[in-house]
């Protein structure tokens, strides 16, 4: 093969080989990277049925994006031997490894770990792997493991009839044996596997446990002589106890994958993620030096004190012991939801014996539910569409309804309203409240937005502080004395600080320089305040700060947490959260919608003039703290990353690509699609410049972008690139960035007001008859008479055209993802104007939720 083209992949060297075939470090000459291309045997083609399910199979594993899944660039055939293109990794399989010995307690807690995050994106997307062993795992150079082979698992392993008993397939089985040869996968297949039943998800998790296993103690779960005694092994055997095995592997330990070992699926961890947050709770277990030297410090004191009595060794033994090892009581997780879907807010009852939360189960609507804060009993309360904000210490729930939820699980154009816990119906306060809690004495402060500020108000219309971004998770400290909350500088943003603020509204920043933010509670002592961020990526850590700003770790886990609360006695209630921000895209004509998701953060902003092109951003981990602007092609071919920033629009020509820098100082930059240099635009008369929406004018010769000067909310500015300062298109409040076809208005949108248009040169606005608020702009219609709008937060999403001149509404698509549970809300959504191809990005989390007790 060396030297030889395979479509437009050239081939260099092979660097592996197996049952399956080859392997070669191969050039894309078309994209200009190094790629691992695998050839397969080409008697697995032989049967088309199989061939087509391997294709269908191998094009689901190519959407999974995540750092520890290998990346499948394309398939194709050679020579009737079907093949597979994927990242090129450097480093070795965790069988090579695996031949040194078993591995540190700590190394396999991070593997697990990361093994367990990948499967989770896998299973989510209904993809089980079905041959999971340490040959199909790669660890690279930095540390990072990844799961190699999803998609050939249906080609490469023999199909078997369902109907099949137990004997019938022990007798099929080879009776081959190990001498000289690894032995295959057959000690690593589950028990419903091997008798040739329906697999699901949790047959990967009896894979991994069996894997974990082998990495603890150096030695197979299940093994044998010959393949039908190692199957034996796993469908009747217990595989010895590790500690028996290798000493210092903690009971905990064992216990995790005894549970991922279980016969029963249903016995056994019912998802990967569970599984992932069970290991992050050992991943500081003790390393095999410190039991050495726990020993060790043994003999010592049974050589110098032979004369000392049984009972005075063992008592200094103890204190030995506990000055080596400090003994903290681990965490308690008492899970509480069970149900796959979104929980948007939860709080403990005054007692703290209940918890009350909202939550949409199974692509439902939202709905309240309380439960005993030590057992999962929920029931629903008789309250429907609303979100709870806070309860009183006399068990009263602030609630916000009717609103409609963006973004971070933000209820947004909502109606604050008080209800009594034990039943009664809501009493509406107060409209356009984003967020709420009760003082100590039973009095409501709230966050609402006027005159694109977001302000902090106590008691009700008493501004104490505000914010040109936007302020989240107000929570009165014990003694009622102040309030805290997250500060979010930039809107659609979630980086941020963690502030205090006094009742006389003087402001301190306890933390500062999050990337992510969500979830804030007081300690019950009142001198800290709790809250989860992370400093970079998106799996939030639980933190601590003091009023003096001493700041500390709590806890960290694989995943996203999300602070909910904490009970006079100290208990924790957390959220593990799953986020994603996904984007999709639908083609008029096109049956299904095409997943253009490059990680998992991926939010469109722009589309090209022919349709062809999607411009969007990407700010999830594996990208950095400065985001990524792409282009990527609807069809589904891979991204091209053209520089940092959040991404705006694409010039008319398709040439050029609006980045907004995070970061400072404020400007905007020039992105070529193609060859050529960046082009900075320095904005210095303005404090910020906006995320986001971010523009060309029809012709080229503009750009319109939305940020705010010193002292002033934020509005619509143009900006000639020929030079000058910017100038002010909309009233402060208002933001715009789409300018019509033909070049004359741009359309602009308040925090409490309806879309309206305005003129780029002057003059006054037009408004829309007829149209309400809650609308969101989705792109201009060809002849600049009518708008595409839709309402953010509603599901599955209506985009209408709207007259500008009548305010006439027609139906022109309904949107809703392929995968609708935990989808929150479907933004934003950019369009062609003739409404033939829409890509819209949409959040989607899945929760759980967690009482933790025993943490300091």
């Amino acid at each position: 093969m060396t030297g030889q083209t395979l479509g437009h992949y050239r081939v260099f060297e092979e660097i592996g080989s197996g049952g399956m075939g080859e392997v070669y470090r191969a050039s894309d000459d078309r994209l200009g990277r190094d790629v691992a291309l695998k050839v397969l045997k080409s008697s697995l083609a032989h049967d088309q049925d199989r061939l087509r399910r391997f294709e269908l199979e191998a094009r689901a594993a190519a959407a999974l994006n995540h750092p520890n899944i290998v990346a499948i660039y394309d398939i194709g055939m050679h020579e009737g031997a079907p093949y597979i293109v994927s990242e090129l990794l450097q480093g070795q399989t965790l069988r090579k490894r695996l031949l040194e010995g078993p591995l540190a307690l700590r190394q396999v807690a991070d593997y697990g770990i990361q093994i367990a995050q990948g499967l989770t994106a896998a299973h989510e997307k209904r993809i089980v792997h079905r041959d999971l062993k340490p040959e199909n795992l790669f660890l690279t150079k930095d540390g990072r493991i990844k799961i190699l082979d999803f998609g050939i698992a249906k080609l490469t392993l023999p199909e078997q009839n369902q109907e099949q008993s137990d004997d019938r397939v022990v007798a099929n089985m080879t009776t081959q044996t190990k001498a000289g040869s690894v032995l295959g996968t057959v000690a690593y297949m589950s028990p419903e596997q091997l008798r040739a039943k329906t697999v699901d998800h949790r047959s990967d998790i009896f894979s991994l446990g069996a894997i974990l296993y082998e990495m603890l103690t150096g030695k197979r779960a299940f093994s044998g002589e010959t393949n039908v005694d190692t199957m034996t092994a796993v469908l009747k055997d217990e595989p010895a106890e590790m500690a028996l095995v290798r000493q210092s592997i903690p009971p905990a330990f064992e216990q995790i994958v005894r549970h991922c070992l279980e016969k029963e699926a249903d016995n056994r961890f019912q998802s990967a993620r569970d599984l992932a947050f069970a290991l992050s709770t050992v991943s500081d277990v003790s390393t095999s030096k410190q039991v050495a030297a726990l020993r060790e410090g043994k003999s010592r004191w049974r050589r110098w004190l032979p004369w000392v009595a049984a009972t005075l060794l063992l008592g200094a033994l103890g204190v030995l012991l506990g000055r080596l090892i400090p003994t903290v009581p681990s965490p308690v997780y008492r899970r509480l939801t069970f149900e796959r879907g979104t929980i948007y807010s939860a709080r403990f009852s005054a007692d703290g014996r209940n918890i009350v939360y909202s939550a949409a189960w199974n692509g439902g609507a939202l709905h309240l539910y309380s439960s005993p804060s030590d057992a999962p009993q929920e029931h629903g309360l008789e309250v429907n569409d609303a979100q709870l904000l806070a309860v009183s210490r006399t068990d009263e729930m602030a609630l916000a309804l009717h609103g409609k939820h963006g973004a971070h699980l933000e209820f947004v154009n909502g109606t604050l309203a008080r209800a009594p816990l034990a039943g009664g119906a809501p009493r509406e306060i107060l409209e356009d409240v984003r967020w709420a809690d009760w003082s100590p004495k039973g009095e409501l402060a709230v966050v609402d937005h006027a005159k694109g500020r977001s302000r902090l108000e106590f008691p009700i219309g008493n501004v104490i502080y505000e914010s040109g971004g936007w302020i989240s998770h107000i929570r009165f400290s014990p003694q009622g004395d102040r309030i805290a909350f997250l500060d979010h500088p930039a809107l659609w943003d979630d980086r941020g600080s963690v502030c205090v603020v006094d009742l006389a509204g003087h402001r301190k920043t306890l933390a500062s320089g999050w990337e992510s933010e969500d979830g804030l509670a007081w300690n019950p002592r009142g001198d800290e305040v709790w809250f989860t961020a992370v400093e970079g990526g998106y799996n939030r850590a639980l933190m601590a700060a003091s009023l003096s700003g001493r700041l500390r770790k709590v806890l960290s886990v694989p995943g996203g947490l999300t602070l909910q609360d904490i009970s006079a006695d100290g208990r924790v209630m957390l959220t593990l959260e799953n986020e994603r921000l996904a984007m999709e895209a639908a083609v008029e004509g096109r049956k299904g919608a095409q997943d253009l998701s490059w990680y998992d953060w991926t939010v469109p902003r722009d589309i090209s003039t022919d349709g062809q092109w999607v411009l969007f951003e990407e700010s999830s981990e594996p990208i950095g703290p400065r985001y990524a602007v792409a282009l990527r092609k609807l069809d589904g071919s891979p991204p091209v990353r053209l520089g940092e920033g959040s991404a705006g629009g694409l010039s008319p020509d398709g040439k050029w690509a609006l980045s907004v820098f995070i970061g400072t100082p404020e400007k905007v930059t020039l992105l070529p699609t193609g060859a050529g240099q960046p082009r900075d635009i320095l904005l210095p008369s303005l404090e910020h410049v906006q995320n986001g929406p971010a523009h060309f004018s029809p012709d080229g010769k503009q750009i319109i972008v939305n940020g705010n000067e010193p002292g002033h909310a934020v509005r619509a500015y143009a900006q000639d690139l020929s030079g000058g300062n910017p100038r002010a298109i909309t009233p402060e409040g208002v933001v715009g960035s789409l300018v019509s076809p033909n070049g004359l208005y741009v359309a602009g949108l308040g925090a409490a007001t309806s879309l309206a248009v305005y003129p780029i040169n002057g003059g006054k606005e037009r408004v829309i008859p007829g149209l309400e608020t809650g609308f969101t702009l989705a792109q201009w219609s060809a002849d600049s008479s009518a708008l595409y709008v839709y309402r953010t937060g509603e599901l599955p999403t209506q985009i209408y055209r709207v007259d500008i001149a009548t305010g006439k509404r027609q139906l022109v698509r309904e949107i809703m993802p392929a995968s609708p549970t935990g989808v929150v809300s479907i933004s934003p959504i950019v369009m062609s104007p003739d409404a033939s191809r829409f890509v819209y990005g949409y959040y989607q989390t899945l929760s759980v939720l967690y009482v933790v007790s025993g943490l300091k």
